[in-house]
């Protein structure tokens, strides 16, 4: 028993080491040594990063010094607007628009139709001026035969006259010889008859004579009214050409080839003289450029001129400038500026350049549209 006791007891004791022996902690791993300190870069590769900064310094200043050198030969402003002639159309006459012809942003020729008015009312008035006319002349004509007639009576008047002369000159004849008779051998009858008829015989004549005078007069009025009626005509054909040119006012025709902007008006619509209808653009464009006063000095008539058109960034109008304003945009400005004052600040003026461009038939460019000239100052 003993000996059994001492072999189970030894076992447990065995197995009971073991145990003790797997819980034991494992010992732990060594630490890696530290990687060593990067060495500083060599002197060679110092050098030659100093070279490239200064290869990339007197790069810039090359490049800065010829940007500096070529800017010199341009002046530019972004003041600048496309300019052109822009025609409003508006009637002459009031009246209700019966037709419009044209649509908006339309290309036109000259004298093409675009708007037709009711021109009845002004028919009717030239109506009235032609039948005025006609009586005038039929006044006329009456007038001219009047006068005839009384040149007819002028005629007669002289012809009694003439023999009322001769009648005289009988009747004084007969009242001499009668006279120079011896009183004896005629009666007094007979020199009293030869008085009487050269008494009458005078007056015969002097009545003629007035008659004459009267006619003459009368003559003279006829020419006078030959004349008035002759005016009226004259003033008749004056209020036909009127009438024809209010009655031509109804249709309203381009006055020159252009592209239409800002048609306001509609078939139906009621317009008055001066009224804006719509708006007529001519094709040819230019550029006004508002540069500032210290820019002037280089700048001179039919220099070049390069246009850059913000709405058109990849094409390049050329041009040149054809005028200088006589004045600064703030001179003509509708409240100028009064200097005249104690506190005075100098601001640079801008003078407007007017720069015609060589090519400005672009559908594109519009009135208003800002560019950027550049103006080539040197060679």
């Amino acid at each position: 028993m003993d000996g059994s006791q001492k072999v189970e007891v030894s076992g447990h004791y065995n197995r009971k080491t073991s145990q003790q022996h797997e819980t034991a902690p494992k010992t732990r791993p060594e630490p890696e040594p530290a990687p060593e300190p990067k060495k500083p870069a060599s002197g060679g590769r110092k050098w030659l990063l100093i070279v490239i900064g200064v290869l990339v310094l007197i790069g810039l200043i090359v490049a800065g010094t010829l940007y500096w050198v070529e800017a010199r030969r341009f002046v530019s402003t972004d003041d600048a607007f496309i300019d052109g002639h822009n025609a409003v159309i508006a009637p002459q006459i009031a009246g209700r628009v019966m037709k419009v012809t044209i649509e908006d942003n339309q290309m036109v020729e000259a004298n093409q139709l675009l708007v037709v008015l009711d021109g009845r009312d002004y028919q009717v008035k030239l109506d009235q001026a032609i039948t005025q006319k006609a009586q005038n002349v039929a006044q006329v004509d009456q007038a001219r035969a009047q006068a005839l007639l009384q040149q007819a009576q002028i005629d007669q008047s002289a012809a009694q006259i003439r023999v009322s002369e001769a009648e005289l000159v009988q009747a004084q004849q007969d009242y001499n010889r009668f006279r120079a008779i011896d009183p004896k051998a005629i009666t007094r009858q007979q020199l009293d008859n030869a008085q009487a008829t050269l008494r009458t015989t005078q007056a015969k004549m002097d009545a003629n004579r007035a008659a004459l005078a009267g006619a003459q007069a009368q003559l003279v009025g006829q020419k006078a009214q030959i004349a008035s009626a002759e005016a009226a005509v004259s003033g008749a054909d004056v209020a036909i050409r009127n009438a024809e040119l209010q009655l031509s006012y109804a249709e309203i025709r381009a006055p020159e080839a252009g592209r239409v902007t800002r048609r306001t008006v509609e078939a139906g619509n009621y317009v008055t003289p001066g009224q804006m209808m719509l708006g007529l653009v001519r094709p040819g464009m230019w550029v006004t450029a508002n540069f500032k006063e210290t820019q002037l000095a280089r700048m001179q008539v039919g220099q070049a001129v390069d246009v850059s058109v913000d709405a058109l960034p990849d094409k390049v109008f050329h041009g040149h400038i054809e005028s200088f304003q006589a004045g600064s945009g703030s001179v003509f400005s509708a409240l100028p500026a009064e200097n005249a004052t104690g506190n005075y600040v100098k601001v640079v003026q801008r003078i407007p350049v007017k720069i015609v461009l060589d090519d400005a038939r672009d559908p594109k460019l519009s009135l208003g549209m800002s560019v950027s000239p550049s103006v080539t100052v040197r060679p």
